[in-house]
C-alpha cells in the first residue's frame, strides 16, 4: 500500500510539474530609477528602509490570474506574469546603460516580453553632471532601447516620470520634470511606441487627494520614532512609502488596461 501510495503521489507530482513547465509566461521587466525600485531586494530591507518603496516593488500582485485578462490586448493570453524590476536609485538613461543594465536585460529578453521604461527624475538633474542628460541624449538613449527591446521580439511601453509631492500650487501639483515628459512623449509618436503619461497621472490623482494626505501617506514624510530604519524621522517629497507606491502602481496598471 504505501508502494502505491508513493507511485501515485510521484505521478501527480509529476503531471503538475510539467503542467506547470509548459505554462505561457511574460516576463515585465522595468527599468528606471529610485522612484521604480525594489528596496525589498536589499538586505536587512525591514531594518534598514522599510517602509520606502517604489511602484515595482508593489507591481506584481496586480498580475494575478483573474487580472491578467484585462491586460491581454497587450500581452496575449498567458498563464502568468513575472515582474522583474532592474530600476536603480540615480539612475538616468546614460548611466543605465553605461553600468550595464541594460545589457543584462538585453540578452535575456525573449519574444513576448515586455520593458516598461520610466527615466527622467535623473536625467534632469543639472546640479549631478555624473547622472545629468539633456533632452537629446535622454531622447537617444529612449531610441536604443526601444529598438533593441524590438530586436528581440519584446514589447516597450515608456512611462514619463511620475510627480514629486512639489510644487503645488492653488491645490493643484504641477510638472516638476520640466521638458522631460514631453520629449518622452516626442519620441513615443515618433517611433510609434506606447505610453502611460505617468506624470500627468500621478499629479491628477495626488492633486484629488490633497497636499496633506499625500504628504504624510505617500511620500517619505513622518517624525522621528515611527520607523526603526528612521530613527530620526523622515522628509523626502520625491520617494514613496508603501501606499505611496502601491497608489503609483494601480495608476499604472490602469493605464495598461486603457492602452
Amino acid at each position: 500500500m504505501n508502494r502505491y501510495k508513493l507511485a501515485v503521489f510521484t505521478l501527480v507530482f509529476c503531471i503538475l510539474l510539467t503542467s506547470f513547465s509548459y505554462q505561457k509566461v511574460t516576463t515585465i521587466y522595468l527599468i528606471g530609477d529610485s522612484t521604480v525600485a525594489d528596496y525589498s531586494l536589499e538586505d536587512d530591507y525591514d531594518s534598514k528602509r522599510y517602509p520606502l518603496v517604489g511602484w515595482g516593488q508593489v507591481f506584481q500582485p496586480f498580475f494575478v490570474t483573474d487580472s491578467l485578462k484585462h491586460v491581454e490586448h497587450l500581452l496575449g493570453k498567458i498563464d502568468r506574469v513575472k515582474i522583474d524590476d532592474r530600476a536603480k536609485g540615480g539612475r538616468s538613461t546614460r548611466t543605465f546603460f553605461q553600468e550595464g543594465r541594460w545589457a543584462a536585460i538585453y540578452k535575456n529578453l525573449q519574444k513576448g516580453d515586455v520593458v516598461m521604461m520610466q527615466f527622467g527624475h535623473n536625467d534632469g538633474a543639472v546640479n549631478k553632471p555624473e547622472r545629468y542628460v539633456n533632452t537629446l541624449g535622454y531622447k537617444e538613449f529612449l531610441r536604443l532601447f526601444i529598438n533593441q527591446t524590438r530586436e528581440r521580439g519584446a514589447l516597450p511601453i515608456l512611462l514619463t516620470p511620475v510627480a514629486r509631492n512639489y510644487p503645488w500650487k492653488e491645490g493643484r501639483l504641477h510638472n516638476v520634470h520640466g521638458e522631460y515628459p514631453q520629449a518622452m512623449k516626442d519620441v513615443a509618436i515618433e517611433m510609434d511606441v506606447k505610453l502611460i503619461d505617468l506624470n500627468e497621472l500621478s499629479m491628477a490623482h495626488f492633486s484629488e487627494k490633497g497636499q496633506d494626505y499625500v504628504t504624510k501617506s505617500y511620500f517619505m514624510n513622518f517624525p522621528a520614532g515611527q520607523f526603526r530604519a528612521y530613527p530620526d524621522g523622515q522628509k523626502d517629497n520625491t520617494h514613496f512609502q508603501v501606499a505611496g507606491g502601491k497608489a503609483v502602481a494601480q495608476l499604472v496598471f490602469d493605464a495598461m488596461k486603457g492602452l
